[in-house]
């Protein structure tokens, strides 16, 4: 595969990592594009794009259908509200495509292709979100998921002839948690806040050893089960009058028997690749493997004009992990800081934003330091839609079907 078609692959693979966290009431017709790009070192490519789509009042007043679409890759969810009697709702959700359980090894600063490998997979779940507090502006919502998926592995170009393949297996996983208001899947939200603590339990149905003989950490292991718990505090304010954006996440996580698919993976700034990014701006996307981590990002948007459509963004995060057996590298405190030019319309509609960042503690040729730039798009199509489009039209879909192929 050449080095074209392998980043055009990479940006499939990171687009719809989402997992709800309750039913979203609101209409949503989104596109999002996030890059990263390394000064030094050899990194692997790290970016996302896709088309999100939430729809309440699907076919009937009481679904809500949710997807998030990428070229080889579709996570959906079928939300029935109130399906399980006043204030609890159902969902079954199906995703899965190419490329989407894929492996990057990046040890000490360096990627290592050699150790890295493709893998596919599929899954189907069901979830059940309870609300406690129906009368209240912010809600408090109980999750339930149970989630089964399969994954299927295979060498990539790169990969070392002697290196063996971990075993195609399924997955059962549930997670549940408590979540109290939420964030939305916008770049840099004007207002939001979330208190939120959660438990995931992974269990596979093949485990073993795999890796090449010829790396010294051989061999890598999957683990039977493993288990992650988790926390964040988030708050995202902006000012009315001068529209000045202070956007603030506490995120803090363990694990129990944690392995190279479950462990956490910090590095990059993607906002939207994840539900809970875990950004380390100057760092390789997922450079960092964890088994307990602490992280603070902080985050300040301020304009430059009086139509407020130029804005400059600076954000700092620091972490303090505990790595994983087999990733560990010295000092256990990294930060990481970055700025951005950022161009809005009034309506936010429309969002770009070109980015740098500067890992201060990454590890690159034996020394400490790292540069990267960056590019943040998202366009939002249903205020378009509002302001000249039909909602109804019918041949919509046709041009979202051209654009993604």
């Amino acid at each position: 595969m050449n080095k074209t078609g392998r980043a055009l692959v990479w940006l499939t693979l990171f687009a719809p990592i989402f997992a709800a966290a309750q039913i979203d009431p609101v209409p949503r017709d989104l596109i999002q594009f996030g890059y990263n790009q390394s000064f030094q070192g050899h990194g692997p490519f790290a970016g996302y794009a896709f088309y999100y789509h939430n729809q309440p009042d699907f076919i009937k007043t009481n679904l809500t259908l949710r997807l998030a679409v990428a070229p080889v890759y579709v996570d959906s969810e079928l939300g029935f509200v109130n399906g399980l009697g006043p204030n609890t709702d159902y969902a079954i959700g199906l995703a899965g495509g190419g490329f989407g359980d894929s492996y990057n090894e990046i040890r000490g600063g360096k990627f290592i292709p050699a150790e890295s490998f493709t893998g596919h997979g599929g899954e189907i779940s069901q979830s059940i979100y309870h609300l406690f507090n129906p009368q209240n502006e912010i809600p408090l919502n109980f999750v339930l998921r149970g989630t089964f998926h399969y994954s299927t592995f295979a060498r990539s170009g790169d990969t070392a002839p002697d290196f063996q393949l971990p075993t195609d297996h399924g997955e059962f996983q549930i997670r549940t948690g408590l979540r109290f208001g939420g964030i939305e899947p916008t770049l840099f939200p004007a207002l939001a806040m979330e208190l939120s603590v959660w438990y995931q339990g992974d269990f596979r149905t093949g485990s073993g050893k795999y890796g090449s003989p010829s790396f010294p950490d051989y061999p890598d292991e999957v683990e039977s089960h493993s288990h992650l718990f988790w926390s964040e505090a988030a708050l995202s304010y902006t000012l009315p009058k001068t529209r000045q954006n202070i956007y603030l996440r506490l995120t803090a996580g363990s694990s129990i028997d944690a392995d190279h698919f479950s462990a956490y993976r910090l590095g990059g700034f993607l906002p939207l690749i994840a539900e809970y990014p875990l950004s380390l701006p100057g760092y390789y996307y997922q450079e960092i493997s964890a088994r307990q981590f602490v992280l603070l990002n902080a985050n300040y948007l301020f304009p430059l004009d009086k139509e407020k459509r130029w804005n400059v963004n600076l954000n700092w995060s620091t972490a303090v992990v505990d790595y994983l057996q087999g990733e560990e590298q010295p000092g256990n405190w990294l930060s990481g800081v970055g700025t951005g030019i950022q161009y809005r319309t009034p309506d936010d509609r429309f969002k770009i934003m070109l980015t740098y960042a500067y890992g201060i503690d990454a590890i690159r040729d034996n020394s400490r330091g790292a540069h990267s730039v960056g590019l943040l798009f998202q366009m939002d199509l249903g205020k378009m839609r509002s302001k000249g489009f039909s909602p109804t039209e019918p041949n919509r879909w046709r041009g979202w079907q051209l654009f993604f192929e």
